[in-house]
């Protein structure tokens, strides 16, 4: 008796955040670690765990996982033994640092607990929206009232930090703990009890995100995959030229090549490896290369690693059809876009997200109910699926979109969408929800199609405009080659101890990474631009002095000064 098609969807979510752990100090200069732990990380695994038959897939970015291990045993030193934490917010919530009596510092801090989307996450909490309304009455014509911020009690800012964590926590945590709920019923005058109280919830909390994540692995509900150490654009390292694909005009860095760009792959490759085998036992089957960037020439590394799949976007599929010339039926309502594809000589199958229903999730659903959403989801999916004739095979849906910055704008952290989005696909008669290794196991020639050109690209337009063409952008990439010239020259030199070269070698896959390219350039908000701008220049800053070399004077100038209003923050991008 024949099987009928299926119709596959895999939800893939990406979780990463960068290094923001500064290499001269050693402080965290950013929190979003452990403010997502505590909220988007802690949540999403709730929601699996609610729903055994919910089949997703994870990405884990291996200088995220490093973090996470970091703050966990900060928070239980802190808890413990009370040795303070490198995180100055940490310390001022915990009680480890006092309130400072200084106007700028204490303004810093009504700056940092307004960090947050208000209409979900400060206004619905009336005693949190006071706290700031009150602070905000310090300020004359946007200006600090340096006498009147010093009037303000220490109890007053202790109450702002305690108010802004407990907004931070993610749904699953306020529901499900006991003693969220007692602080959350207080208005206020919180306790060094209190704090203690919250510092061991939220370590709990960091604490348990890798171990959950894993036991889900382990039971064969959801596939981890991981993306290279320090999540670099991949084809852009191992070519400047991999721009000119999409972008043919724009104007390249100074530099003509990133040096070593192939070696500092594989070095990034096999050390994401290790880290992701260390937190989860094995190694992945499949890497969400960054930003889902691909190309002919990093396909070929990722066979160096016998990895089965990898992903990118719809602008990238968009391109390489075009250029392969794909047959009409193939093209018609995107069928290509929903087939497991390859590319030859390479074995690394690859997948191709819908970036509508991605971006419906990222950026439009947060206005909708929740169980108009997830239907109006499901009818997407059927729609789709009703394209397709029996004859044609399987057929495979992709959604990839981050796992934890779109959640901000929904109400209570999108819990009652994914709710009722996981309860719709675990019961749907026709859809089936599934994970990419699931899908490389078949052998279906009628559930593949051949892709014989693979434009260079990435899953924001197709194009790498996010990361590189621009002054700004440009200007970061020339910098961080200096850098690597010199590093190649040291190590040439055999001057540096193994373990120094080391060091020296982490810190520059730190520089390395996708996110400062990210956010340089006028789209940005400015002050994100500036905190991403210092911290990149201080990653190169600390290299030099692992490399026993004294840092270029430019390394003093900022890169880039923003001014944009991104959507969402700048945090994610729309390709509708």
């Amino acid at each position: 008796m024949a099987i009928s098609p299926q119709t596959h969807v895999v939800l893939c979510w990406h979780m990463h955040q960068p290094h923001y752990r500064d290499a001269l100090d050693g402080d965290y200069r950013l929190p979003w670690v452990y403010l997502h732990a505590i909220k988007d990380y802690a949540d999403m695994v709730a929601h699996l765990e609610a729903f055994p038959k919910a089949r997703v897939v994870v990405n884990f970015a291996p200088v995220l996982l490093e973090q996470l291990d970091d703050y966990g045993e900060q928070m239980r030193g802190w808890i413990r033994d009370e040795i303070p934490m490198r995180d100055p917010l940490l310390n001022l919530v915990a009680g480890a640092t006092p309130i400072p009596p200084e106007p700028e510092l204490r303004a810093d801090i009504i700056t940092a607990c307004q960090r947050a989307f208000a209409p979900t996450m400060i206004n619905r909490y009336a005693p949190f929206r006071e706290l700031l309304d009150f602070a905000l009455q310090q300020y004359i014509d946007g200006d600090l009232d340096t006498l009147r911020i010093s009037y303000l009690s220490t109890q007053f800012f202790v109450d702002l930090l305690v108010w802004y964590h407990l907004a931070w926590l993610g749904t699953s945590v306020k529901q499900q703990d006991e003693r969220v709920v007692r602080l959350m019923s207080r208005k206020n005058n919180f306790t060094r009890i209190d704090q203690t109280l919250l510092m061991e919830v939220m370590a709990e909390v960091v604490e348990s995100i890798i171990p959950r994540y894993q036991a889900l692995m382990e039971a064969g509900q959801i596939e981890l995959s991981m993306t290279p150490y320090g999540h670099p654009i991949i084809p852009l390292m191992i070519d400047f030229d991999s721009m000119k694909e999409a972008l043919p005009d724009a104007p390249m860095p100074r530099s003509e090549s990133y040096p070593g760009g192939l070696e500092r792959c594989r070095w990034h490759m096999e050390r994401g490896r290790e880290v992701f085998k260390e937190h989860f036992g094995v190694y992945p089957k499949g890497v969400w290369l960054s930003e889902g960037a691909v190309s002919s020439a990093a396909l070929k590394l990722l066979d160096e690693y016998n990895v089965e799949w990898t992903a990118s976007g719809e602008g990238v599929w968009r391109g390489s059809c075009d250029a392969s010339k794909l047959a009409a039926p193939l093209l018609e309502y995107k069928k290509a876009l929903y087939r497991k594809t390859e590319h030859p000589p390479y074995n690394c199958r690859l997948f191709f997200r819908d970036d509508g229903l991605s971006d419906l999730i990222g950026f439009q659903y947060k206005d909708w109910g929740a169980s108009d959403a997830a239907g109006d989801f499901c009818r997407h999916l059927e729609t789709i699926s009703g394209f397709f004739s029996k004859e044609e095979g399987d057929r495979v849906i992709t959604v990839i979109l981050d796992g934890e910055n779109a959640w901000e704008y929904y109400p209570d952290n999108a819990h009652h969408f994914l709710q009722a989005l996981y309860a719709k696909l675990t019961t749907h008669p026709t859809l089936t929800m599934a994970t990419f290794s699931d899908l490389t196991k078949s052998d279906d020639p009628a559930t593949e199609v051949t892709m014989p050109v693979l434009k260079a690209g990435s899953w924001v337009y197709g194009t790498f405009s996010t990361w590189i063409g621009d002054r700004d952008k440009n200007a970061a990439w020339d910098l961080l080659v200096e850098a690597k010239n010199c590093y190649d020259r040291v190590v040439q030199a055999g001057s540096l101890p193994d373990d120094k070269l080391a060091r020296a070698t982490e810190q520059l896959a730190v520089c390395e990474g996708s996110d400062w390219f990210w956010w340089f350039g006028d789209q940005n908000p400015s002050d994100s631009v500036r905190d991403f701008d210092q911290l990149f220049r201080r990653h190169l800053v600390r290299l030099y002095q692992l490399l026993e070399k004294i840092p270029p004077q430019n390394l003093k100038n900022p890169v880039s000064h923003g001014g944009g209003d991104a959507e969402n923050a700048g945090t994610m991008r729309r390709n509708q």
